[in-house]
């Protein structure tokens, strides 16, 4: 059986350990471990995702200095968490984010 490649517009990298983002949906807000991400997304730990197409607002604590995106639920893996592909970051957010993923993707 052959697999099916995936195909990503940017590369991800595994999220330094203890990297949280707050988010939410409507109503419900949350703080949850990021487990990988990219220029295009991130990969959200949690027991309780929102369903797929869900929009969502985004706040990353990062080292390199916190930002905001806002994204859109792209894949849920039930209790275990939720692929995010970011939709809209001011500049200013992008720049930290770049700074931030700069080193991780190094190989």
């Amino acid at each position: 059986m052959v697999e099916a490649l995936e195909k990503r517009r940017y590369p991800r990298a595994k999220a330094p350990k203890g990297l949280i983002v707050a988010w939410e949906v409507g109503t419900q807000r949350s703080v949850s471990f990021i487990e990988n991400l990219a220029l295009g997304g991130l990969f959200i730990r949690t027991k309780q995702p929102p369903p797929v197409a869900s929009p969502l607002g985004l706040m990353v604590q990062a080292p390199t200095g916190d930002f905001r995106a806002r994204g859109i639920v792209r894949r849920v893996t039930p209790s275990q968490g939720m692929g995010i592909e970011f939709v809209s970051m001011t500049p200013e957010d992008r720049a930290r984010l770049n700074k931030l993923l700069a080193p991780l993707l190094v190989k």
